[in-house]
């Protein structure tokens, strides 16, 4: 495989789950995903640790502050959209220490706290599904590798 020097963008996302275990979705309106479903993060700049990178975000995105409990998964876009992004997004789980949500326009033009049962109807991005399928099993299924994730690592010859 012929692999090309180029930057891998790290980014970082806040699984926020409330005390009535509601988890916070914000529909995104700058691309990549934009119009779909994605939970508060962003990318790492440079030199920023990741936890401060996480709550930078989440701050920026909906101005809550939240605690950290901890790494949940790691996920990998690969090809993804017409440059070919690469992605490796870190998903920590945190709970808000703050409530009013007040969704930066910008970047979001909806914040929602959804309960486990409504998730299935809201469009969500590959990767926030997984996650939240691991966390809501019943209430979601993990769709594993994207089917366009795979076309277009197919297309770039990535994969055979």
């Amino acid at each position: 495989m012929d692999f090309k020097k180029q930057s891998i963008k790290t980014s970082v996302v806040a699984c926020i789950i409330d005390k009535q275990e509601r988890v916070l979705l914000t529909r995104r309106c700058i691309e990549p995903f934009c119009g779909q479903w994605v939970m508060p993060g962003g990318k790492v700049d440079h030199g920023e640790p990741l936890l401060e990178a996480l709550h930078r975000e989440v701050q920026e995105e909906v101005n809550l502050k939240v605690h950290i409990d901890g790494l949940l998964d790691v996920y990998e876009h690969v090809a993804l959209g017409d440059n070919n992004a690469h992605y490796v997004i870190l998903y920590y789980r945190a709970h808000p220490l703050t409530l009013d949500l007040q969704p930066n326009d910008q970047e979001v033009t909806e914040a929602d706290w959804v309960p486990a049962d409504q998730l299935a109807t809201y469009n969500m991005t590959p990767g926030t599904r997984h996650i939240l399928a691991q966390i809501y099993p019943d209430a979601l299924q993990d769709p594993g590798e994207p089917v366009d994730e795979l076309t277009n690592r197919n297309e770039a010859g990535i994969i055979g």
